[in-house]
């Protein structure tokens, strides 16, 4: 535990090539491979939470958390990466063709799929969960914004939660409050993300928050695109927020009957828990500055949390 907190507090800001290979070294093992070294660091760059948490995983689950996350962050970036919704689906395709190889052991040879199958063969992983990921991305693809609450939940569900189903198979737990928990956290993850990632958004020209809530308190895509400061759009902020609020204190209802091996798996809600009371302090101002900073912090809090043996 401790050499993979000093990993996460090593790999703030530019890395030398002597600390990158400690990093790579520690996380992944003495023996890692290129395709190892290639998951860690997609993850490090376009998904430095799950990166942390990732490295605070038992050793022995480490290089398949990695894997699976690489596998996520590679479908996350389809979005942004085309423009042409059919080149989108077509990479869809390719991932959901290559869930299908990987099933048959005969994985191409990209890095992340040569991982994610080890990780498959090694922990058993179901399929189903990783071909709703697939599914519910290529769903996005569309531009539209989610309709109401629940299609945000949803959508939160088959991606996140999935992720997350899958961390638990990963660690050997097989628990049904595990489970529940997961998919309250995976919903509370969706929620956020799509907060965190409303000023890029709109600095496209896109929102994506729940129509059905904007049109509550008579906000439109306009107010959000100039970014609108006014109360009614702290509003909109403020009750979706309060319901990733919700969904982390269902999840921690079922604290006391979670086994003790799933929590590694949760350690996500610190990342979570700190954005939802720094969007608190500046009263539901999506676009304030200080939501866009890196907490420098978090390496340190997640190693508290799971010294604790908390979510």
């Amino acid at each position: 535990m401790k050499e993979g907190l000093r990993s996460c507090i090593g790999c703030r800001g530019s890395l030398g090539s002597k600390t990158k290979a400690g990093l790579i070294g520690e996380s992944c093992g003495s023996g890692a491979s290129g395709t190892d070294r290639y998951c860690l660091e997609l993850l490090r760059k376009r998904d430095y939470e799950g990166y942390l948490c990732s490295l605070l995983l038992p050793a022995d689950s480490r290089s398949s958390a990695f894997a699976l996350r690489a596998f996520n962050v590679e479908l996350a970036q389809v979005k942004d990466s085309v423009s042409e919704k059919t080149i989108g689906l077509m990479r869809m395709e390719f991932w959901r063709k290559t869930v299908d190889d990987i099933y048959s052991d005969n994985p191409p040879q990209q890095p992340v799929a040569i991982e994610l199958w080890k990780a498959v063969k090694r922990h058993n992983l179901t399929k189903r969960w990783l071909m709703k990921i697939i599914d519910e991305r290529e769903k996005n693809l569309d531009d539209k914004p989610y309709r109401n609450i629940q299609e945000l939940e949803n959508y939160a569900e088959n991606t996140q939660s999935s992720l997350l189903y899958l961390t638990l198979e990963i660690l050997g737990v097989k628990d049904l409050h595990a489970d529940h928990a997961a998919s309250h956290i995976g919903k509370a993850q969706g929620i956020v993300t799509c907060l965190r990632a409303t000023p890029y958004h709109g600095s496209r020209r896109r929102v994506f928050l729940p129509m059905e809530i904007c049109m509550l308190h008579g906000v439109s895509q306009e107010d959000f695109l100039r970014q609108n400061q006014a109360k009614n759009v702290r509003d909109v902020i403020y009750d979706i927020a309060s319901q990733a609020h919700l969904h982390l204190k269902h999840a921690r209802s079922f604290h006391k009957s979670v086994p003790v091996k799933a929590f590694p798996a949760f350690l996500q809600t610190v990342a979570l828990e700190d954005y939802l009371k720094k969007i608190q302090q500046v009263d539901f101002d999506i676009f304030h500055p200080s939501l866009q900073q890196k907490n420098t912090l978090l390496p340190l809090s997640l190693y508290v949390q799971s010294w604790r043996k908390r979510y």
